[in-house]
């Protein structure tokens, strides 16, 4: 298994080598000086040194020739970097000089070593040949650092690229030969690892020697902080299995069972670091603050942080508990609680994993957030002498000790509300990168707060305008039989001598007082008519029905065919022809008589409401018929021919105007007939007309 590996890695890596020097070889015309062709050279070298590797055994004589040779190339490729930048690289010359010369003497003794001599004579040569390979590199590694440190200009980025590579091939290097020193039998495992470390060595190398000083090389902190996890691990496991075969120098029986205890040790060791949050917390917090510039990886945590805030979906948490959440992950806070800005005060609105549903906050403090736009840290607070923001605190927050930050929530320069931030498990203080992160967390978190609060009032707004509608079509309802009452109080002066006018007052009469229950009725049930099903009609029955309603009012005339069931809503279409009717009546001279007439037109049946009024001008019509509260009368709602409208409409009819000033109007109701819905919804199916 172990020869697989080395095959496998090294001949990977062998590849990756050979590419590299063939893509440098066909670009060698952008580069202006050598670097470039002793890069290709030193690439070609490693590529060949791998290969021996794969090929033969790691110990052979060829691996060793060839691995010096790949050593002179790499330092001669580093040599030709600095004597390029600097002019005074004398000095410098003369110890790339010595540590060429040391690798060019160990690599000469690899085939003396071999040589048929003295015991001691060979033993003394492989000791020499050892303590040169360890001293030539660490005589690299250290001319790599000042080669690193050195790096100026927009070069800088793919020069600390260049050396962090080949420092890590060295470094394996120099690791392999002082295990090799000590004793063999510790050698095969960084050898086996040596593979996939040339292969990243190979693409580190790439990046760099592409790299055109754009701007700096950077790793992000997430591949950053990966690639130390995995070091870590792989330094863990190593760990283990060297005290796992240190152990196997004991005594079987004694031996057996302390590898099963180093075994089971380093195993429970790691499920426990691996299960406390509280260790988590504390490592990220130093490697942050030992490794890294910022304490805080930006672009990552922006997105947690918007990625909480906009959680979509069915089952997400309320907008509330995902402000708490979104802002508390920013500082690894356990628990947050989300207040409220309400007439003055911060009252508690939602928490995440908060113990209690926390207390109100006074104005004074909200006054001060609010002005200052300040997070407050109360562990501050704590160590002060209890004045200036002190004072305004609340005791029984300062004496929470849990409690951690408030963080005030602006939004448009007034404050939106603030949360509460518990300690972290790993506690600390506050500093300029906490505040600035949570000042813009703040703001963000209250543009959602606001946008929601938004959203309430255009759906309450919504709300009130449905009411406001629905009330303002009923009062025109009151408002048309009002009307018709007043008229026939009116006639009833002159023609209560009349039996026909009295039949008709009383007919009028009734149906004005069912009008009336039933304008109550819909008041009471905001909209009486809205479960009426859609069913068949017979038009005439309700035309004339209309008609003999008004006539005590004003003479209105049924004329027309007779025609078949059409399909709507009874008591919708009969109250929409009952506004049409009002507002002829009302438009008309007195004693012109309103007709009402029934017709077929392209396969749908009419009811038409033709006056002889004033008429109206097409840019009424147009632009302000149909408008609710607009009107051409004095008095007028501006409602009848609106609700009209869009009472005919949800019976899937269609209501046309035509009208002329001085001439009069025509309201067209189009519906369609009932047997032919009828047989779209069960074929065969008929109506009777």
């Amino acid at each position: 298994m172990t020869a697989v590996l080395i095959l496998w890695g090294h001949a990977l890596a062998a590849i990756l080598f050979g590419t590299l020097a063939l893509a440098r070889w066909r670009r060698r015309w952008d580069v202006t000086a050598g670097p470039a062709l002793a890069v290709v050279a030193a690439a070609a070298l490693t590529a060949l040194w791998a290969l021996a590797v794969a090929g033969v055994e790691p110990w052979d004589i060829s691996v060793h020739l060839a691995e010096g040779a790949r050593n002179l190339a790499w330092t001669g490729v580093m040599a030709a970097f600095v004597l390029r930048a600097r002019a005074d690289g004398g000095a410098l010359a003369a110890l790339y000089g010595v540590v060429m010369f040391v690798i060019l003497t160990a690599t000469a003794l690899a085939p003396i070593a071999r040589m048929p001599m003295d015991q001691d004579m060979v033993l003394a040569v492989e000791i020499t040949r050892h303590v040169l390979r360890m001293m030539a590199m660490a005589g690299a590694l250290l001319l790599l650092c000042h080669l690193a440190q050195a790096a100026t200009g927009p070069q800088a980025g793919g020069v600390r690229l260049f050396a962090l590579a080949l420092g890590a091939m060295w470094g394996l290097d120099l690791a392999i030969a002082l295990l090799a020193f000590a004793g063999p039998r510790w050698t095969m495992m960084p050898v086996v690892a040596r593979g996939p470390v040339m292969m990243g060595v190979a693409i580190l190398l790439a990046v760099a020697a592409t790299h055109r000083g754009e701007g700096s090389v950077a790793v992000s902190r997430t591949v950053a902080t990966r690639a130390l996890i995995a070091l870590a691990l792989l330094l863990y496991v190593a760990a283990t299995a060297l005290a796992v075969d240190l152990a196997s120098m004991l005594s079987p029986p004694v031996a057996r069972a302390v590898q099963t205890a180093i075994v089971c040790g380093a195993a429970a060791a790691l499920l426990a670091f691996t299960a406390t949050p509280w260790l988590r917390v504390w490592l990220r917090v130093k490697a942050a603050k030992h490794l890294f510039d910022h304490r805080y990886d930006y672009r990552i945590e922006w997105q947690r942080f918007t990625t909480t805030l906009g959680l979509p979906g069915k089952g997400a948490a309320p907008l509330g508990e995902r402000i708490a959440k979104a802002v508390a992950d920013l500082t690894d806070a356990p628990a947050a609680l989300l207040l409220v800005a309400t007439d003055g005060v911060l009252t508690p609105w939602a928490g995440w994993r908060w113990a209690d549903g926390g207390a109100a906050l006074p104005a004074s403090l909200a006054g001060h957030l609010g002005a200052t736009g300040r997070i407050v840290s109360l562990d501050t607070l704590r160590a002060g002498d209890g004045t200036g923001e002190a004072a305004l605190v609340p005791a029984w927050l300062l004496d929470d000790d849990a409690a951690w930050a408030i963080v005030p929530l602006l939004h448009g320069g007034e404050l939106a509300g603030a949360i509460l931030l518990a300690r972290p498990p790993v506690d600390r203080a506050l500093d300029w990168e906490d505040f600035d992160l949570l000042r813009i967390a703040g703001r963000q978190a209250a543009s959602y707060l606001a946008e929601d609060r938004s959203q309430a009032a255009l759906v309450d707004a919504q709300e009130f305008d449905a009411f406001n509608r629905r009330f303002a079509f009923l009062l025109h309802d009151i408002k048309n039989v009002a009307s018709q009452l007043t008229l026939v109080a009116r006639n009833a002066e002159r023609h209560a001598d009349n039996p026909a006018f009295r039949a008709d007052m009383v007919v009028t009469l009734r149906e004005s007082a069912g009008r009336m229950a039933t304008l109550l009725a819909r008041l009471g049930q905001h909209d009486g008519t809205r479960a009426e099903p859609l069913q068949p009609v017979d038009l005439p029955a309700l035309a004339a029905r209309v008609a003999a309603a008004r006539r005590a009012q004003h003479p209105v005339m049924v004329e027309g065919e007779a025609t078949p069931l059409a399909w709507g809503h009874p008591a919708r279409l009969e109250q929409a022809l009952s506004h049409l009717v009002q507002n002829a009546i009302e438009a008309s001279p007195p004693g012109t008589p309103v007709r009402l007439r029934l017709d077929r037109v392209d396969g749908r049946l009419m009811l038409a409401v033709i006056d002889r009024g004033v008429g109206m001008t097409p840019g009424f019509v147009r632009d302000r018929l149909f408008r609710p509260f607009v009107s051409s009368k004095p008095d007028g709602f501006g409602i009848g021919a609106c609700e009209a409208r869009q009472l005919v409409r949800t019976m899937g009819g269609e209501l046309q105007v035509e009208s002329r000033e001085g001439e009069g109007s025509v309201f067209r109701i189009l519906l369609p007939p009932a047997q032919v819905i009828a047989a779209k919804m069960a074929p065969g199916m008929a109506v009777a007309a």
